[in-house]
């Protein structure tokens, strides 16, 4: 990343992506109009100042990168407006940040990002927090069509302790725990050769299931899930089909159309190996920034590394997270 190796870099880098028909007005939206202000060199004074004089001379230095706008007269840089908004933490380790999770297929942990960044775990835990933030999707301008298929998944390790079924004198037998009682449900539709999003869910019921699939999937879209009953009904509003998990068949052809849930399965590979053996725990309350991350680098597969980071750079106009709100109160979890 020794293109990035200094600050002005990475902002010269950051201005042109961000404003390829020149200096964008944040305030007003006027494009082209802005004029950059420079910060004067030092003078070098020998004769006595007064601390009024000193401190009138502090406060007209401008900081680095500053523009001001022609028509509003307001002062803004190529930050505003993005999750690199009021940091402390130098422009270039950020661009270097979002390029490292944007290549590794599998996530990079806070730590990782501490060591190569030279920066403090929490300052790390942030930044990445932050760069999943901005690669959360919007909601589809367009639903998936063609052949898309829907699956869901638990995500969690296993139970520490086995549950004891000794029944105690007086007391009555202890209910039974799921073997998914105590993980996070996951439920994600992804067209072929297309994308993919996923969804958190609180509590897997065959509404919940078949009303995402009405959100996401357009109505001429077909429709591929297992045999779980959850999805009974799903075929009055859009054709279904479904592959026979129960009986050990996991692939089979119907009118040319190869019926099977290999491909969100796969899918879901790349998403557990990372979490287990990247972050090793995601809890339920940040589980759907991590869902963000994995979809976009995911319906981004196809990209270089370069264009991917590009790409999500993009994304991050008009969204700022904040340190006391590291898990988006205003916002509704995806």
């Amino acid at each position: 990343m020794e293109r990035f190796s200094t600050v002005e870099a990475a902002r010269a880098y950051l201005e042109a992506q961000r404003w390829p028909e020149g200096p964008e007005c944040p305030h007003c939206g006027l494009v082209g109009e802005a004029y950059k202000i420079t910060p004067k060199p030092r003078e070098i004074v020998t004769e006595y100042q007064t601390k009024s004089e000193l401190k009138a001379r502090r406060n007209r230095k401008p900081r680095q990168g500053l523009w001001k706008c022609a028509g509003c007269r307001k002062p803004f840089t190529v930050t505003v407006g993005t999750i690199f908004e009021d940091s402390h933490i130098p422009l270039n380790k950020w661009v270097i940040a979002v390029h490292l999770l944007c290549a590794s297929k599998k996530g990079m942990s806070a730590h990782q990002l501490h060591r190569m960044l030279g920066v403090t775990y929490k300052t790390a835990w942030f930044m990445a927090h932050r760069i999943r933030y901005g690669m959360s999707q919007e909601p589809l301008a367009s639903q998936l069509t063609g052949v898309v298929e829907a699956d869901e998944t638990y995500i969690g390790g296993k139970r520490r302790h086995s549950q004891s079924h000794v029944k105690k004198y007086g007391q009555r037998e202890q209910d039974r725990i799921g073997p998914v009682a105590d993980k996070a449900a996951v439920f994600s539709v992804l067209q072929r050769d297309g994308r993919v999003k996923s969804t958190h869910l609180d509590r897997v019921l065959g509404s919940t299931l078949r009303q995402a699939i009405r959100e996401v999937c357009a109505p001429d879209a077909h429709v591929i899930t297992d045999d779980a009953r959850l999805y009974n009904g799903l075929h009055h509003d859009r054709k279904h089909s479904t592959i026979n998990h129960s009986d050990k068949k996991y692939v089979r052809w119907e009118d040319g159309v190869c019926v099977t849930t290999n491909t969100v399965e796969g899918f879901f590979s790349l998403l557990k190996r990372g979490i287990d053996g990247t972050y090793h725990h995601v809890s339920r309350q940040h589980l759907h920034r991590y869902l963000s991350e994995f979809d976009f680098r995911y319906n981004a597969r196809k990209m270089t590394d370069s264009d991917r980071r590009e790409v999500a750079l993009q994304g991050f106009n008009g969204k700022r997270l904040m340190l006391h709100d590291p898990i988006g109160k205003t916002e509704k979890p995806s």
